[in-house]
Parts: C-alpha cells; structure tokens; sequence
C-alpha cells in the first residue's frame, strides 16, 4: 500500500487550473478582447492627466469654437463696411475683341445714378454705392495677359467681358487657363449686345455663353447683362452682399493696388530713390522689416510705413471728408530688418588643410618669375615672319599657319620651330615663284611665335577686314530657316527615341566605357539603395540656405506676421529704398501697379521644386533646361528647369528621383530650378520666352504656355539621378546561362562593371560571371530559363544638378516680339527711359 500510494499520478504544475481573479477593470467582454489582441492603455503626454469630459464641458468647447468662427466671418466682412471700410477690388477683363470693358463699368454706375468718371484716365475707378453701404474699385484692363493676370492676383472678384456677336478668340481662351490655375475669388460673366440680337435667340445665345463659361468655372449660375438696370443692379446687389472667397496662397501675405506712386530720386545718385506706394493693404498684415516685391523690378527693403486714413461715408450725409494726417505706424528695426543678400559666399578655400607659410610663398614666386623670364626668351627666339594673301583675316591666317604646319611636321617629322625665318621666306618665295613683281603687292606679313599664334599688331589694322569677312560669313535668311527646320527635327526625332528605347545609350568604341561612364553608378533598388545627398555637391550649393524643418519655420513666420503693426484693410502709404527709376517710369495710370510683401527668408535662394504637367495646345517637344518664362505666384522668372519623376505618395526611402530629358504629355514631372524660397504652395504657369511661330516680320504672336502646376517644396536634398542604359544581345543561351556580347568591347570594362546587376527586358535578373576572349563577349547567369529575343540591360546612374542662371524677368527688358506677344491691341506701355513727373 505505501508503494501504490508513492506512485500516485499528478498533473504537470503548467497543466494545474488558475481561476481568473476578479479585478472589475478587466471584467468586460472588450477589455478581454482588447487584452488578448495585445492592445494598451494609451500613456499620458508630458504629463498631462487624461480626463472624461462631461456634457456641460463639451458644450463649452463647441460654443468657443463657434465664438471664434463668428469673430472670424465677422472681421472678414467688417472691413468692406463701417466709415473706413475698404473697397472691393472688381477686375474687369475682355474676352472678344469687340469687348468695351468701359461700357460695361458705366452701365453699372447708372444704375445706381451715379456719374460715370469720363474724364478719369486712371484704370482704378471707385463706385460709393450708398444704397449697398459698401464701396467698389473698378480696375479696367486691356487685352494684355500680364495686366489681366496682376489684376487678377489682388482682385476680389472677376467680370468677364463677352460679345452677342464675336466668339471668345484665341487669347481670350488663354486668359481663361491662366486665372483658371493661378486661382480666382468669383467670377460674373457679363454679355455685351444682346438688345441687338433677335429676342427669339436671345435665351439661346445665353445658354450658349454660359455652357462655354461652365467648362472655366464650373460655378456659375447665369450670365447677366448690363443693358437693362434690373441686371446691372443684381450684379451690384451680388457683388456688395457676398464676402470674397480667400485664396490659401495670396491671404498668408500682404499685397496692395497702388492708387499713386511718388518718386523722390536720391541725391548721390538720380538713378534711384525712393518710391511711395498709396493704397489700400489686403491679405495679411506687414511689418516694416519685411521686404516688398515689385514684378519686373525685384525686392526692396521698408523705409516707413504711413497710415492714412480715408472717411468714404459720414455719419450723417454723403460728404467726402478730407484724408487726416498720415501717421506712423511702423519703421524697420536695424537688427531685425531684413538683408537683400539673397546668396551665400561660398569659402572656395574651405577643404584646405595645410597652408604655406610666407618663405615658401616666396621662394615660389621668385621660381615663377624666373620661369616666366625663360619663357619670353625662348618665344622671342622662335618669332618669324609670314605672308599670306591679302583679304585673309587674321582668323583665317592663324588656320592657314596651323594646317601648314601640320603638313610639313607630318612630311618631314620636324615641327616648324625648326625652319628659320629664312627658311619661311624661301619656302614661300617658291611657292609664289612665276609671279611678277606686282602679285607681291597683294600679300601681307603677320609676325607669329612658335605655335603660329599671330602676336604682332597687324590685328587691329586688319579690324575692318575681320568686320567685313564676318559680314560675308552671316547666314542668309533661307539658310536660317532651313538650320531651325533641321535642328526642331532633330529634337523630334530624339524625343521619339527616348519614348521608344527610353535612356539607351551605345557604349563607345574608342574610349573605354569604364573612362566614358566614369561618374556613373550601379544601384540595386532604386528605391531603396542608400545615397548620400551631401556627397559630391557643386560650389553652387555653398551659395543656397536650407532649412531643418520647413513646415515649422513656416509656422513661426506666419506667427510673425501675425503680429506685424500694418493690418489688412488700412489705407496706408509704403515708402520703400534703393527704387530704381525706371520703376516709376513704368507706372502708367491706364495699367495696374501692384506690389506684394515678403516673408522672412522668401527673397534668398534654394533649390526650389514644382510640379508641372503638358499643356495640351503646345505639342513641340520639351527638354531639360530648355529656356523658360515661370510665373511663380506673384514673382517671374526666367529658367532653366530640370525635369524630373515625380513620386505618386511622397517621396522615396532614398529620396532619389529619376531625370527626365523631356517633358512628357499625360504625366506629371517634377521641375527643379534655383530661386528664392517660397512658403506655401502657390500657382505656377510656365511659358515660352519667344511665341512658337514669331516672326519679326508678322503680326505678333500670343504667348504660348508649356505647362501649369503649382509649388512642391523647397528642398535641396532631392537627388535627380540621370539614368543611362546599357544593352547587349545574347549570343549563347543555355536555360540560366547565356553568352552576351556588344555591351562592353574590351575584358577590362568587363571586370569594372562586374558588380553590378544586370536585368533583361522580360524581367530576369542576374549577375555577370566572367569575360570570355578579347572582344567584350562576357557569361552571365540569371535567375530563370532565358530567351534569345530578349535584350539584356545595365542600369547606371549619375547625379545632376540645376545651374545657377535663374534671373528676374522683366518686360521691360525683353526684345520687341518677346514683349508684343503679351498685348494683343494697343495698350498703353511706357518705355523705361520716359521720365515721371513728381
């Protein structure tokens, strides 16, 4: 019995049952659940105690939300109403030729019986609709694209001017994709010359019109007319009730429309002075330490800022009270203003470790001199004396020296310091022997060194004749035409190429290719493989600014402006320093003059990145740094941008991006230039500088626009790697193994490239195992079965960068087709060198 109840049987102890214990915490089905998914409690954050709010909490926090959205909705209409209100910017734009954009403003003045300004030659024209309390700016443009768009940046609403009897032309349709992608408020379409049509098509013609405005802007309800005053007084009633809609881009920064500039030249030097800027301020708010952009001119700093007040209504009556005093309302802080350095100076010296001391300076500058010294001797030694024909520039005589003195080094393997200025003489008394007297009269002598460089003054004698030479050499304008024809077929045909073998390149038979792709790399993913983007940078990235975190530098600035002492909705009077004058030469009152204010850091460089996709009008194909016009939110340009892939869901591992030769239609790229930074994301429309097309000759051409798009980032550590392919065929197959050859023509270039993968185009890859022979066949092993119809790729790839050659782009600078083809009648544009009366 003892041993039977020894051997007794029991359960392992990881078998034994364990009752749950009972905590009410973990007592629920969900908290189980959640538990037995691994989930926890989330921890508190910097210590903050996380509290269940109650009912009467919850109300509390929507009823400060609501507060602050009212107080919101409240100060956006408050400044267009009270007794310093401010106007309403309305923009009115022609779209047919027979547009009359006064026609169309007076018929609204007499709607409300007031005078129309006849003899008012300013574009901007103010309406006090007493009956509205509101006031509105009209801004009258002609049919130039440039005032169209700058009317466009700062108005707060659109009229589109259209014609019962003229169809929307070409130009007026380009107007339209240029405010359909640089952003708009609202638009109101009005008809001209209805009353003129037969009332039976009169409801046709307005559907018809309305149809074609919907394809621009999708929410427009009606066309109205100003013939009848019903009409005319709904667009007001329309315009005055409705608060503007805020474009994201230009609310975060101040903008004004001058309504008078005052020019003060400078003293020291007339060419500048100070420019005095009237108007009303929109947007955000400016402080005097910011500076302000002017297109076609640049930036410039803030000297003072006024604020002058203007009463449009009087508590009782309708009297215009005279302005008041200008005050002083902010003046720029030394310390704290911003500088007009928009580049660093990069140290050159910067990798220098060592440094020669001031002895070993000198003992190499005696060496150099006494060199130098040695150097005259011996070429004024070897100086001789030719003659060659007269009529011959010196150009041609220097090639005429060269190629006889490659013939003679390569008849009698000397060079030609051996002959002797006698020598040359005989040499060419025997070529000239059979000629009289008289036939010497028509050579002239040129003094030469050893290298049969021309070094006497004959040069400058022979001036008129090089002029005249080069005259006869000028291409006649047929041949002209026909190089441009050659050369646009030309780049048609390698963009064809570059569709149909994309980055194929030939490995070159007498250069090596281990020498020709010598900067070129091997990448196994190109997503993922590492690359150092601070490795190997060109001396222009020591001239850019780069930020450790945009978005928050971004925050604090808007946090900045904030606060800045000029508010949106002041009438204030901006003096600015260091204008030159041919800014205020350019004003004319028939054009509008805008100016916007900067953020801090937006007027020094980077490397600045957009996305730009194909317009569908422009099939000419587009390469990498091809000249380009960018309109950049409120700034132009003109570029050369690189083009780029651009990343569907952000951007990659490695943050490298694959080069693009051309800018491809149906697809979105990504172009990368140098230019000042820019917050936000802002519009970008890019065009040609010259019109496809232009003649100098014929009636001037419309701009021609490449593509839209609007900011990416501002960002120099996104790598643009060029990618090359090189290709070869099968020669031998076996299942996994093949024999490829006219990839590489030498063993050496074999053994260079070795490491890298290979790939085929029906998706094997491999590995190169070892050179066969002398003549670049090379084994190779792939990870499945391979076909002889197939190619096999090598994938290289190189870095490039932008070049520094962003510049303003000003239309006062351009030539006369570049600057025609943004006005298509006549418009009133000042040269620069008209002077302005102050």
């Amino acid at each position: 019995m003892a041993k039977e109840q020894q051997k007794q049987f029991h359960h392992r102890s990881s078998l034994t049952q364990k009752n749950k214990p009972f905590k009410r915490r973990f007592a629920t089905k969900n908290s189980l659940r959640d538990k037995s998914k691994g989930r926890t409690q989330r921890a508190s954050i910097k210590g903050k105690v996380l509290r269940k709010h109650s009912r009467l909490d919850r109300r509390h926090a929507l009823r400060v939300e609501q507060r602050k959205k009212r107080e919101q909705i409240a100060f956006s209409t408050r400044i267009f109403s009270g007794r310093h209100r401010t106007p309403k910017v309305v923009a009115v734009v022609p779209l047919c030729a027979d547009t009359d954009v006064s026609a169309i403003v007076r018929g609204l003045y007499q709607c409300v019986d007031e005078q129309y300004p006849e003899d008012a030659k300013k574009t901007c024209k103010l309406l006090d609709v007493v009956r509205f309390k509101q006031t509105i700016q009209f801004v009258e443009v002609g049919r130039n694209l440039l005032d169209i768009l700058d009317a466009a940046k700062v108005a707060d609403y659109l009229i589109m001017g259209l014609s019962a009897d003229v169809e929307v032309d070409a130009f007026g349709e380009q107007c339209l994709k240029a405010i359909q992608n640089q952003g708009h408020a609202g638009v109101f379409p009005i008809v001209q010359g209805i009353e003129a049509v037969v009332p039976k098509r009169r409801n046709d013609v307005k559907k018809s019109l309305q149809s074609f405005m919907d394809y621009f802007f999708p929410d427009i309800d009606k066309v109205f007319t100003t013939e009848s005053e019903s009409e005319s007084l709904a667009v007001l009633r329309m315009i005055t009730a409705q608060v503007p809609k805020k474009i994201k881009w230009r609310r975060e920064r101040p903008y004004i429309l001058a309504d008078n500039i005052e020019f003060q030249p400078s003293i020291k030097d007339p060419q500048v002075g100070r420019l005095a800027l009237t108007g009303y301020l929109r947007g955000g708010n400016l402080s005097a330490n910011r500076l302000v952009h002017l297109p076609n001119f640049g930036d410039f700093q803030i000297d003072t800022i006024y604020h002058v007040p203007v009463a449009l209504e009087v508590a009782k009556g309708n009297a215009i009270e005279e302005d008041d005093e200008p005050v002083v309302i902010d003046q720029p802080n030394a310390e704290l203003q911003d500088s007009l350095v928009e580049a660093n100076e990069p140290d050159q010296m910067n990798n220098e470790q060592t440094w020669p001391d001031d002895e070993e300076m000198g003992a190499w500058k005696e060496q150099m001199e006494q060199m130098e010294e040695e150097e005259r001797k011996i070429a004024a030694g070897r100086e001789r004396v030719v003659r060659v024909p007269k009529g011959v520039s010196s150009y041609q005589a220097a090639w005429i020296l060269a190629n006889e003195g490659d013939e003679e080094g390569s008849e009698s393997g000397s060079d030609a310091s051996d002959y002797s200025d006698d020598d040359s003489d005989d040499m060419m008394d025997e070529s000239g022997s059979g000629e009289s007297d008289e036939d010497e009269n028509e050579y002239k002598e040129f003094r030469v060194d050893e290298g049969g460089k021309i070094i006497d003054g004959n040069e400058n004698a022979s001036a008129a004749e090089d002029a005249e030479d080069d005259e006869e050499g000028l291409l006649s304008a047929e041949e002209n035409a026909a190089q441009l024809r050659a050369y646009l077929k030309e780049r048609e045909k390698q963009n064809r190429d570059n569709l149909q073998f994309p980055d194929e390149v030939d490995t070159p038979l007498d250069v090596p290719a281990r020498t020709r792709f010598a900067r070129y790399r091997g990448m196994q993913s190109f997503r993922t493989s590492p690359w150092d983007p601070y490795e190997n940078l060109p001396l222009d990235y020591g001239r850019i600014f780069q930020f450790e975190n945009l978005k928050h530098t971004h925050k604090r600035v808007l946090r900045m402006t904030e606060d800045a002492p000029a508010k949106a909705g002041m009438h204030v009077r901006i003096i600015l320093n260091a204008v030159p004058a041919k800014a205020a030469a350019a004003y004319s009152p028939n054009r509008p003059f805008v100016a916007f204010g900067l953020m801090q850091h937006e007027h020094q460089m980077s490397v600045v990145h957009f996305t730009i996709s194909r317009s569908e009008d422009y099939t000419a194909p587009v390469r990498s740094k091809d000249p380009m016009v960018i309109h950049f939110g409120f700034r132009r340009y003109n570029v050369h941008p690189l083009f780029s892939q651009h990343t569907q869901g952000g951007s990659t591992t490695n943050n490298v991006h694959k080069f693009e030769r051309f800018l491809q239609h149906g697809a979105v790229s990504v172009g990368t230039i140098f230019a000042p930074i820019q917050f936000g994301t802002v519009p970008v429309s890019m065009y040609l500088p010259t019109p496809a097309g232009a003649d100098a000759d014929a009636s001037p051409a419309m701009p021609t626009l490449v593509g839209t798009g609007t900011s990416l980032e501002v960002n120099p550590s996104r790598i643009l790697a060029k990618r090359i392919m090189l290709t070869g065929a099968p020669f031998k197959v076996n299942k996994r193994g093949a024999v490829i050859r006219y990839m590489f023509f030498n063993p050496e270039d074999i053994n260079w490239f070795k490491p890298i993968q290979i790939h085929t185009k029906h998706g094997r890859v491999g590995h190169i195992m070892e050179s066969l022979g002398t003549h670049g066949y090379m084994k190779c092993v792939f990870d499945g079965p391979m076909k002889q119809m197939d190619t096999v790729c090598m994938n290289l790839y190189k870095r490039v960068f932008p070049k520094w050659n962003t510049s303003l782009w000003s239309e006062y600078e351009q030539d006369g087709v570049q600057r025609k083809q943004w006005a298509v009648s006549g418009v009133d544009q000042p040269s620069t060198g008209e002077e302005m009366e102050i």
